[in-house]
């Protein structure tokens, strides 16, 4: 059973694409076959290379059409480079690009999709694969019966890939684009400070109990001691406190961090689908029922205001 592990150049080689890797050498080992990566938009280089040493086999796609994604030009190329590879199962990571893809892929090349998988596995020859349910209550097992599966994993909650100790040959390929190649006219980006919110080793999130936007710079504070990244509920960000790019959630941001430090978020199971995988949570909220709780490590049950001063001045001691 062979594997196909589609990439965008443009994210470079980050825990993402080590996590989605780690999913394919866990399937190798139970399935035998090859993993094949495929790198869309970034030629051959320090990405690549990394790549190179945790697959069999890689396959780079750099025309310069693909240095800008655009979903219709990507699908196209990846449609091509695919459909002859006969791959049984294509796995994708959680960035933007992979969850706006994985379901049209699918159907061009006359497959069926996943979103969200956190365990992907072969039995009896079928592919499984595993998602959260009911608000992150349960989980489901669901088989995909249409070769090939393209799946998007949550990449970032799964063990990263480990060097193989071989490096895979490395094939440059051109496909033909057509129309597909669309022209960017305008290209409007978001200033954005620090990494990526995904990447952030520590997160400190607010959410709707803070009150306004105010409170979000005390927690800025508190950010900088620890060297963090902010996020915030869905209920924060439509309230316009913060920027979108914060969400943190069933409709945002999927994170991991090594700690998700949580202020003043109730814990629905929309924010818990975006967060549940962080190593350690930690809370801060005046209701000792709120469904936080139940999923953190450390919980504080105070006002925020009476916690967060303290605890980033005990902290900022402790960096002395």
């Amino acid at each position: 059973m062979s594997i196909a592990i589609v990439l965008f150049g443009e994210y470079g080689f980050d825990r993402a694409v080590a996590g989605v890797i780690g999913c394919g050498q866990a399937l190798k080992a139970t399935t035998g076959g090859e993993i094949v990566a495929v790198v869309i938009g970034a030629p051959a280089g320090e990405m690549t290379s990394e790549v190179a040493g945790r697959v069999d086999r890689v396959i780079v796609a750099s025309q310069p059409e693909l240095g800008e994604y655009q979903p219709e030009t990507a699908i196209d190329a990846m449609k091509q480079i695919l459909a002859p590879l006969g791959a049984s199962i294509v796995l994708l990571g959680n960035d933007t690009y992979s969850q706006e893809v994985t379901p049209r892929l699918a159907s061009r090349l006359g497959g069926s999709s996943l979103a969200d998988a956190v365990e992907v596995k072969s039995v009896n020859g079928a592919v499984h694969a595993i998602r959260s349910a009911y608000g992150g209550k349960a989980m489901a097992t669901y088989e995909l019966k249409r070769s090939p599966a393209v799946v998007w994993v949550r990449a970032r909650a799964l063990a990263p890939a480990e060097p193989t100790g071989a490096v895979a040959t490395m094939e440059e390929t051109s496909v033909n684009l057509g129309e597909a190649a669309l022209r960017i006219v305008e290209r409007r980006a978001e200033v954005q400070e620090g990494v990526r919110l995904e990447d952030a080793q520590i997160i400190v999130s607010g959410g709707r109990g803070l009150g306004g936007p105010e409170p979000f710079e005390m927690l800025k504070e508190l950010a900088q001691v620890l060297g963090a990244e902010q996020g915030a509920s869905r209920a924060a960000c439509d309230a316009g406190w913060v920027p979108p790019s914060w969400q943190v959630g069933q409709t945002g941001k999927k994170v991991a961090p090594e700690l998700y430090l949580a202020i003043a978020i109730s814990g629905a199971s929309q924010h818990l689908l975006g967060m549940g995988d962080s190593k350690v949570i930690a809370a801060v909220n005046t209701d000792g029922d709120a469904p936080i709780f139940k999923h953190c490590s450390f919980g504080i049950v105070e006002d925020y205001k009476n916690v967060v001063p303290l605890l980033t001045e005990k902290l900022a001691e402790m960096r002395k």
